[in-house]
């Protein structure tokens, strides 16, 4: 029986993102928390993303009881002169470490995938954030290096990049 579920984002998930983005702690690999207003945009964004064409954004749920435990999404981003999807995921801390992140992450590889319309996927997460690279070791993606990046504007991280050939992985 699968343990998680995603569902397209909609409306009902603004309490969720503001769990997710709004605690010093689930953010401290981006740059600390969000204001409620640029949550408030980006719950906004997210529930467009169901239909987009360009990514998409999608609650983590509990297959047997229903319950959003996290989000996780992918969109189009230029990297190295290339047109590529990049995926990120949260999941809350009472649901971490359960292979929840892995599972849902799956799922929206498999969303990617469907839609043939990039041949990579990239994932960004930060050099000391053991557990998202940890996910994408497990996923299959490949370590490419890491690259410095700004998020949020005016707060620079080292990154890993991590690449998912979405044609054979």
């Amino acid at each position: 029986m699968d343990l998680v579920r995603i569902e397209a984002w909609g409306p009902a998930g603004l309490h969720l993102l503001e769990l997710l983005l709004g605690d010093p702690e689930m953010t401290k690999h981006l740059g600390g928390p969000e204001t409620p207003e640029k949550i408030a945009e980006r719950h906004e964004r997210y529930v467009r993303s169901k239909d987009s064409t360009t990514g998409r954004s999608f609650r983590v749920v509990l297959a047997e009881t229903g319950q959003a435990v996290g989000w996780v999404g992918f969109w189009e981003k230029v990297w190295n002169g290339a047109t590529v999807y990049e995926v990120g995921w949260s999941t809350l801390p009472a649901y971490q470490r359960r292979g929840i992140a892995v599972m849902a992450t799956e799922l929206a590889i498999e969303e990617a995938r469907a839609e043939r319309k990039h041949r990579f996927m990239h994932a960004f997460p930060a050099v000391e954030n053991a557990p998202s690279n940890a996910i994408c070791q497990k996923l299959g993606f490949t370590l490419l290096g890491s690259s410095r990046f700004e998020y949020p504007p005016g707060h620079f991280m080292l990154c890993n990049d991590w690449r998912f050939d979405l044609q054979t992985g």
